[in-house]
């Protein structure tokens, strides 16, 4: 018996990936090298589009339960207090985006959360094992794992890491520099004798520089340092009583003793991305296909996106309602993000290394533009129709941008969001104007499967104006929402609706 899909690797894009294959009830194994799950925090931030995506796949909730949206940067040179800070104190949610900034929280605590939510959907993770070769043909791929067994599945995706194999044994390409002069020692300890209620960031005048960041939901703090160097400039392994003496160099805090370390690791400043995301029916996402320096906390991140924006479309793949053309998509809108990304991120790295040169000043950058924000470039940005209040307008919603949320009401006057709306797997058609339910109605009966349909002031009240001023609606207007919750197109014409929908299952895959 073959499965739909075999994802390589558990972490949080694999698992993210996991969970929108299998809430659309596609058949799906996951297997991940590791003998246990890890407890290390690692990437330890999600951004507001992330939570967004979280919410849809049922984790944010959670998330939000564990983590902490507020903690102060507390800084120190040469041993004084400089400042507390909080760059997004005055940070409100607005009725289009309910989360207005991001969320500590240790990666090993994301991924406990997806494994939860995984499990709900009658899936679990197997641990000790990877894939280590396969082949692809045009029905499937045939893999073999680590204990000799060999698996069959319509698709198989490479989550695994930056050192991935499925990647190596695909031969594709990974691109970039790996800078061994510049590195960084990490790890989680537990600290006697410091204050949890901040960030502590501590930087002296000769450039190095210790931090300790308390993570929510256990007794520990990733510690982030300067390494120690040996005789020959060369970084020291790290070890518990390494991290001891960076601390007391760089901190000059007496009286803090350092213990019960969980993970001790070096980071290096790496540059990395694949030229491809896809060949044939193997695909690549997370740090498989980019890995990013440290700053800006952009990979746990990057590579969860890269699963919301792929499950959708793998799972009308591998059930046979879309051809395999739709997935070449997938790499046509990730690709350039991660380029992006990685500029990005070695910006913010290049930041860093200045700005604490300077007394008061930390890692607190500037923070990157938005993720998530759409793929206006795609294909699959479908026409606007003139539906948009300003036409013309640089700042107005496109197809291909992300859908932005509304507070409305239900038939019975209760509170609704629309993100609560979209959360359904299937595409969404939004008929603005009461003229429209009965052409609603029909789209949505014709291509039930596929699409859920709601007429505005008939299914939802858009009580405040909230929706219609978010999507620049002005008139009788239908907004198709695609299943990763951006927007297909803008019309008036119920048959460009079924003519995009149509495109969905022939596509015609490139070359």
């Amino acid at each position: 018996m073959s499965d739909d899909v075999l994802i390589a690797g558990a972490g949080p894009t694999g698992l993210t990936l996991a969970i929108e294959l299998a809430r659309r009830g596609v058949g799906v194994r996951i297997v991940d090298a590791a003998p246990a799950p890890h407890r290390e925090s690692r990437g330890k931030g999600l951004q507001p589009r992330t939570l967004e995506v979280l919410e849809d796949v049922g984790g944010t909730e959670r998330v939000l339960a564990t983590g902490t949206t507020r903690l102060p940067f507390r800084k120190y040179f040469d041993g004084r207090h400089v400042n507390d800070t909080d760059p997004f104190a005055d940070a409100l949610p607005t009725p289009d985006a309910p989360y207005e900034r991001g969320v500590l929280i240790g990666q090993w605590k994301v991924e406990q959360i997806l494994r939860e939510r995984l499990a709900e959907f009658g899936v679990g993770v197997r641990l000790g094992t990877e894939v280590v070769e396969f082949e692809q043909d045009a029905d499937g791929v045939t893999a073999v794992l680590a204990d000799g067994e060999r698996v069959r599945a319509g698709y198989l995706v490479g989550c695994d890491g930056g050192r991935s194999r499925v990647r190596k044994v695909l031969g594709v390409r990974f691109d970039g520099t790996t800078d061994e002069t510049q590195s960084m020692v990490v790890g989680d300890v537990e600290a006697e004798g410091i204050g949890r209620d901040v960030w502590h960031q501590w930087f002296t005048s000769d450039g190095g520089g210790v931090a300790l960041c308390p993570m929510p939901g256990t007794d520990s703090f990733q510690l982030q340092a300067s390494p120690e160097l040996d005789a020959d400039g060369e970084p020291l392994p790290p070890s518990l009583e390494s991290f001891q003496r960076i601390f007391d160099r760089y901190a000059r805090v007496p009286g803090v003793t350092l213990r019960n370390p969980t993970w001790l690791s070096v980071w290096r400043v790496n540059v990395r991305m694949v030229d491809r995301m896809r060949v044939g029916r193997v695909l690549l996402a997370g740090d498989a296909a980019h890995v990013h320096p440290i700053a800006g906390g952009l990979g746990m991140n990057t590579g969860i996106q890269d699963a919301y924006n792929l499950g959708w479309k793998l799972a009308l793949a591998a059930t046979g309602q879309a051809d395999a053309g739709l997935l070449d998509t997938y790499e046509e809108e990730r690709l350039p993000v991660a380029a992006w990304t990685l500029g990005v991120t070695s910006d913010l790295y290049a930041q860093v290394l200045e700005r604490v040169k300077e007394p008061g000043t930390g890692i607190e950058v500037a923070a990157p533009p938005p993720m998530g924000t759409g793929y206006p470039w795609s294909s699959l940005a479908g026409p606007a129709d003139g539906s948009v209040a300003a036409a013309g307008d640089p700042a107005a919603l496109r197809p291909g941008d992300r859908a932005p949320d509304a507070p409305c009401l239900d038939t019975s006057g209760h509170p609704v969001r629309l993100f609560q709306v979209y959360a359904d797997p299937r595409f969404t058609l939004l008929g603005f104007g009461a003229e429209l339910a009965d052409t609603v109605g029909k789209l949505a009966a014709e291509h039930d499967g596929l699409m859920q349909g709601f007429t505005v002031d008939e299914d939802l009240r858009d009580h405040e104006g909230h929706a219609r001023r978010a999507y620049g609606i002005t008139g009788p207007a239908l907004v198709l929402i695609r299943p990763d919750n951006h927007v297909a197109l803008f019309t008036r014409d119920p048959a460009e609706v079924t003519a995009y929908l149509t495109r969905m299952a022939t596509i015609t895959p490139k070359e």
